[in-house]
């Protein structure tokens, strides 16, 4: 039996619920931008620092303005940030209390009196009682399987408590407002029980009469198909009777017919469609030509030639499509910036009636050009959303038949459109949002070349009078936005190149990558392992260092790879029992969860263990198609006995690289006197120049600074500067010439924990486009000749020492 306990009696901040109950036992995370709950939190806080304990609040539900007359004591056990980031508080339930009058207290909230309600019952439990625990648990287990809440039902059956298990009824989300205040206000756990096993019991009798109505509608369903099906036989078997016993049958070309003249065709295709009618009616069934023609008009009558998506409000809101594209993903200004400028264009021509002009209509034609795993293929779905248009992939990767882009003839057995027009088919739109993914893998061989297929595609001044070879009849794609990934833009043929607007996406920053991981990726991940936000959290540290140490990559795939690595193994960890939830994953607790880290900058590891430690090693910077990356180069003079004279290169070089060693060697012998190098070595024992990951190709005339480096490094003894990376294409003369990617490569710069970069005086005005924290980050050279380069990237020569040229075996 409950009572009141006036020895137990409280004096706690009112923290009101509107159109909510919290039950003991119940863990709840509540808003601190509530100015309400705030006070209440502060006021309970500053009462807590002089007593001992967490501090505690009064759970009051308000209903329509009107207090219950019992709350909860809850205690404070976490205040942070909650996931979408507002500043939130952590609260669990303990116990009821019957509220008095109210009081003063610190803080602005609103203070009242209380007492515990003693919730005892007795021990044993009596058989009644016995009997009504093992009822509820029952039926909340049956409700918990048809949910497929299984992890729970362990839970529930381990409670032997009756209060508690009354009040876990709580947590249940059929249940209205007002049947908790009724829990919540039921003192008597008995009793409360009781009510909580009734609301359970009527409400999973509504479920069966529900499930049964379904499953009567979905018998009739049935029957109702079976007999269409029954009926499409019978009509089949009635006309081969008719055409065994020589009857005329006109009924399908009729049909045929009829549905083109009822459709929305535009003229000439009409035209077309009509005269192909009238050949199925002069056709003979035994023609194949009928069933060519009966598929073409299918098809025909399948386009949405006349559907076109009303842009959404927000295409014409510029600024709110703008927050759909920064909501949905981090960073890519460059190409967030051309859609914005698409959208103001497009409203613009709109609202002075422009929409088509010269019979051509507002479409796009993009290339989104970047190394892997940066959003580019997700971006395309973005677009779409933001312009309120049907979006459609189309993969390219690995098609080698022209017919795939044109579509066959359809003489042939087994033609189809091309996978232009079964796009906008499958849109059933005219202007959707095509993606053209991975169009740098197209492939050509006898079959004739899909790229080539793809110019009148992508190209403006042509694609409103496309014509499929399937179809034959013109189809106006001007209104199509059309977006085209590639990893590599040399891997795209110089004509179809020109057709399309270059938009690169050069990969990520460190920070970029942690607003990423936090608002997208991890979410994502925690909901696929079965985790919940307030389960799981991970510090700004462990993102980061997961994003600098454990992963090195331009996008963002190998650090969700990371994180689900990651959540798979608390998750392990907590299902047997070694770690309890809550938990949040520090820096420090990477280690022992993943292991240690697979990518520690070259200046954080040991001075003897790192590559420069030896004279001939320097630094370079090179674009792969996976983006930017760092790029050693080693070299060795042979033992003048061997009489091995002459430059040898290894490493997978192309034939541009092989001339760039030629060329810094070349000016080592001719210029070395002058940079004080011995370059008598040069003459009579051969040179090995060696790029480290051998089985990966290498070419390109931006190594020549590197290899200039690593040869001066050697003949003089003086070290390179672990700090330092550089690029650029020399001369015979010494010049610094400039070269390209200059953004990919000090985003890889700044990934490898490298401070000093050297790169072309002439590539000083692509530094604009690099981030500004990179940049803040780096301290960037620009030079115009090899000599700069050896004054910034030789460490100073150690005073008497005689400098010790390494021999290659």
């Amino acid at each position: 039996m409950a009572t009141e306990s006036p020895a137990f009696t409280l004096v706690l901040p009112v923290l009101p619920l509107d159109d909510e109950v919290v039950l003991p036992g119940m863990v709840v995370p509540l808003d601190l931008s509530d100015a309400e709950v705030r006070a209440a939190v502060e006021a309970a806080q500053a009462a807590a620092r002089s007593e001992p304990g967490k501090p505690r609040v009064l759970l009051v539900p308000r209903i329509d303005g009107t207090y219950a007359k019992t709350g909860v004591l809850g205690t404070v056990e976490q205040v942070g940030r909650l996931a979408d980031g507002d500043p939130g508080a952590l609260i669990r339930g303990r116990s009821r209390v019957r509220i008095g009058a109210g009081t003063t207290g610190p803080g602005a909230a609103l203070w009242v009196e209380g007492a515990r309600i003693d919730e005892s019952v007795p021990d044993p439990l009596p058989g009644q009682v016995a009997d009504l625990v093992k009822e509820y648990k029952a039926l909340a287990t049956t409700w918990l399987k048809k949910r497929g809440a299984w992890q729970v039902v362990d839970r529930v059956q381990a409670i032997d408590d009756v209060s508690a298990l009354a009040d876990n009824s709580g947590y249940s989300p059929f249940l209205t407002i007002e049947q908790k205040v009724e829990l919540l206000e039921t003192a008597d756990p008995v009793a409360r029980l009781k009510l909580a096993t009734q609301t359970l019991r009527d409400h999973l009798a509504e479920q069966d009469v529900a499930e049964t109505i379904a499953k009567d509608v979905q018998e009739g369903v049935d029957k109702q198909q079976r007999e269409f099906l029954l009926r499409r036989q019978l009509e089949a078997v009635r006309k081969e009777l008719r055409e065994l016993n020589g009857e005329q049958d006109g009924e399908e070309s009729d049909d045929y017919r009829a549905r083109v003249e009822a459709a929305d065709l535009p003229e000439k295709v009409r035209e077309a469609a009509l005269q192909e009618v009238d050949k199925l009616e002069r056709s003979s069934d035994q023609s194949p030509e009928g069933s060519w023609i009966r598929t073409w008009l299918d098809t025909v009558l399948e386009m949405p030639w006349n559907e076109r998506t009303d842009d959404s409000a927000s295409a014409y809101d510029i600024q709110g499509a703008k927050a759909i594209l920064d909501a949905e993903h981090a960073g890519l200004e460059d190409v967030k910036e051309r859609i914005t400028e698409y959208l103001a264009v497009r409203k613009r021509r709109n609202d002075r009636g422009l929409g088509v002009i010269g019979g051509r209509r507002g479409g796009a034609v993009l290339a989104l050009v970047g190394p892997p795993g940066v959003g580019k293929t997700s971006l395309g779905e973005s677009v779409a959303h933001a312009m309120g248009r049907k979006f459609v992939r189309v993969a390219l990767g690995g098609v080698r038949d022209e017919a795939e882009i044109r579509g066959h003839r359809r003489t042939y057995v087994g033609a189809l459109p091309g996978r232009i027009v079964r796009a906008i088919k499958e849109a059933g739109s005219m202007n959707p949002v095509v993606l053209l993914d991975e169009i740098d893998k197209v492939g050509s061989d006898f079959r004739g070349d899909p790229a080539a297929a793809l110019l009148e595609v992508l190209d403006p001044a042509q694609n409103h009078t496309f014509r499929d070879h399937y179809l034959e009849v013109e189809l106006d794609l001007s209104d199509v936005v059309f977006l085209a990934t590639a990893n590599v833009l040399e891997a795209i043929p110089e004509a179809l190149a020109d057709r399309m607007e270059i938009v690169r996406l050069d990969g990520y920053t460190e920070d970029e990558k942690v607003v990423i991981a936090r608002d997208h990726l991890l979410p994502r991940q925690l909901e696929r392992a079965g985790l919940g936000k307030d389960e799981v959290a991970l510090e700004e540290g462990a993102l980061r260092k997961l994003a600098g140490e454990y992963t090195r990559e331009a996008g963002v795939r190998t650090l969700e790879r990371s994180i689900a690595r990651l959540l798979r193994k608390v998750a392990a960890q907590h299902e047997l029992g070694e770690r309890e939830l809550p938990f949040t994953v520090r820096e420090e607790d990477l280690r022992g969860l993943i292991g240690r880290p697979h990518h520690v900058p070259e200046s954080a590891q040991d001075p003897a263990e790192r590559r420069t430690s030896v004279p001939g090693v320097a630094t370079g910077l090179a674009v792969t198609g996976a983006g930017g990356d760092v790029l050693f180069v080693e070299a060795s003079l042979a033992d003048p006995e061997t009489g091995a004279a002459g430059l040898t290169l290894t490493g997978q070089l192309g034939d541009v690289m092989k001339e760039s060693a030629q060329i810094a060697l070349s000016f080592l012998r001719s210029r070395g006197a002058e940079l004080e190098l011995p370059v008598a070595d040069l003459k009579d024992r051969g040179v090995h120049i060696h790029f480290p990951a051998g089985a990966v190709p290498k070419d390109g005339p931006s190594a020549g600074v590197t290899m200039t480096t690593a040869l001066a490094s050697l003949l003089s003894g003086r070290l390179v500067r672990t700090d330092v990376a550089m690029t650029g294409e020399v001369s015979l003369t010494g010049r610094v010439l400039p070269i390209g990617g200059v953004k990919q490569k000090l985003l890889a710069a700044h990934r490898a924990g490298v401070t000093t970069v050297i790169i072309p005086k002439r590539n000083e005005a692509d530094l604009d486009d690099v981030p500004a924290e990179v940049l803040d980050k780096l301290d960037v050279h620009t030079v115009t000749d090899v000599r700069q380069v050896l004054e910034l990237a030789l460490a100073p020569a150690t005073s008497g020492a005689t400098p010790e040229v390494p021999v290659a075996a």
